[in-house]
């Protein structure tokens, strides 16, 4: 008995003094890539518009033709990003007077351009320059003439009332460019 009262107390003292457990080996991670989050368009939906970043000289299309063609004299011109810019030319308050946007890409997403700017269903058909189709509409703020060919758009927008204006820019814009 005098055996087990030692042994106990040897029990205990090891039990204390035992070395702790070491941590299970780490587990390896999954090798699963984390799930990506993209944000790109839906087929056949156009960009978005460009928006004025920059004060500048459009590069292919001067404010005196501007002036002339919209009957407005121009105060001030904006351009965007891009290779070509899009032209925003001012009316002397600082109102926007005519904006001019080419898209190059996609046939598929020009169309969506002309078709977001003037709803080919519900707006007049466009159909100069010789080639070109789209749509042109007129409304109390404004007129907007939008006309594509393969992956090419041009949509100009003019604060006046009548087509004709936003559609000689247009054809302005097509020849300057050699489109």
């Amino acid at each position: 008995m005098n055996r087990a009262l030692l042994v106990l107390p040897l029990i205990a003292l090891a039990a204390c003094t035992a070395a702790p457990a070491q941590d299970p080996a780490p587990q390896p991670q999954p090798t699963t890539p984390p799930a990506r989050t993209t944000t790109a368009q839906a087929p056949g939906t156009p960009p978005p518009a460009p928006e004025p970043s920059a004060d500048g000289q459009c590069p292919y299309l001067e404010s005196a033709e501007v002036a002339d063609a919209n009957g407005q004299r121009v105060g001030g011109v904006k351009i965007s990003d891009g290779k070509p810019p899009s032209c925003f030319f001012y009316r002397s308050d600082g109102s926007l007077q005519l904006s001019v946007r080419v898209f190059t890409g996609e046939p598929a997403l020009a169309e969506a351009v002309v078709d977001e700017a003037a709803p080919v269903a519900t707006s007049n058909p466009a159909t100069a320059p010789a080639g070109w189709e789209g749509g042109s509409l007129a409304g109390d703020d404004g007129a907007v003439y939008a006309v594509a060919k393969g992956g090419t758009a041009v949509v100009v927008t003019s604060n006046q009332e009548q087509t004709i204006k936003a559609r000689r820019i247009t054809e302005s814009v097509i020849e300057s460019l050699g489109l």
